[in-house]
């Protein structure tokens, strides 16, 4: 994936908080349910979701260790991503960009649709966060928080999306995981989220439809990238490969319910306990919103929908 260098980028739509590292590092995830998700309604939603092969929590969200005073870096993004030019040269300036393009999409989107589209920042953090939703450590992936309305991600999960989930990684596979989060910020401002019941688990539940459909929104998103504006009226980004996207299909079923229980989590699948569906069922919605650009198609909610 490659961005327009003349494009204008706004860091403003995302804050670094928390001890910055100035890059990619080598941290670790839990194993056994995490990669993806949206974290909401009460703080059993996030330790249920994020188990070890064992049934319990792979790491423990130690609430009164996280970080109580956490400033955000603001200055320094704006200062180092200002154009697409940054964006080719720095991983940062990329998700900088990749945010700049989805929430660029939605927001036409939605007035297309006659509604109005509420920016949502991306919160870079290490290690833990607090949030609306309660507190969470790295362990719990990228996550979207309903109750305030944010995006979370440890920057150490692209490195660990590689190095312990098999991805083969690059700008447009993380572009697709902030897509999926941004996904549920949709979702909470159309009202989807707060209809389903997130201690449902299982291959139908109303948790999997919902990460399904936050799947499907990352491949509208993709379908539309190249035309999306910025402020200055150019599209940030100028070219989506067929690598680009043989890659995120190959890292949507690596964080599968299925995939993560048998290569990750003890060797066992149980798809009673899915909460984000199969590999397969991933791909599959990515695909689809991929191929039809319309966010009508991914309606994972409709009873005679085939979830795959």
């Amino acid at each position: 994936m490659r961005f327009n260098e003349d494009a204008d980028l706004d860091a403003s739509q995302v804050e670094d908080i928390g001890g910055s590292s100035g890059g990619f590092g080598g941290g670790t995830i839990a194993v056994g349910g995490g990669g993806l998700a949206i974290v909401g309604f009460v703080l059993y939603f996030l330790i249920s979701n994020f188990v070890g092969g064992s049934g319990q929590p792979a790491l423990p969200l130690n609430l009164d260790r996280l970080p109580a005073g956490q400033q955000a870096d603001d200055q320094r993004l704006a200062q180092e991503c200002r154009t697409g030019a940054d964006a080719n040269a720095r991983d940062e300036c990329a998700l900088v960009a990749s945010i700049n393009s989805i929430q660029g999409y939605w927001t036409e989107q939605f007035q297309r649709s006659g509604g109005t589209y509420q920016v949502a920042p991306t919160k870079f953090f290490r290690g833990a966060v607090r949030t609306a939703c309660g507190g969470a450590t790295s362990a719990a992936g990228p996550f979207y928080c309903p109750a305030d309305a944010d995006v979370y991600i440890d920057l150490d999960f692209f490195n660990d999306l590689k190095t312990r989930f098999g991805a083969q990684g690059g700008h447009f596979v993380e572009a697709y995981v902030l897509a999926h989060e941004y996904g549920h910020h949709v979702q909470n401002l159309l009202g989807t989220t707060s209809k389903v019941n997130p201690r449902e688990t299982g291959p139908t539940s109303g948790g999997v439809r919902l990460e399904l459909q936050a799947d499907c929104y990352a491949g509208v998103w993709a379908n539309h990238a190249t035309t999306v504006p910025t402020r200055s009226g150019k599209p940030l980004i100028e070219e989506i490969s067929q690598d680009d996207v043989r890659r995120a299909v190959d890292a949507a079923g690596r964080i599968g319910d299925d995939y993560i229980q048998a290569k990750l989590g003890g060797g066992r699948v149980d798809e009673t306990k899915f909460t984000h569906g199969s590999s397969a069922q991933r791909a599959k919605w990515f695909t689809t919103g991929l191929r039809t650009g319309n966010p009508s198609a991914c309606n994972t909610f409709d009873p005679k929908a085939n979830l795959g």
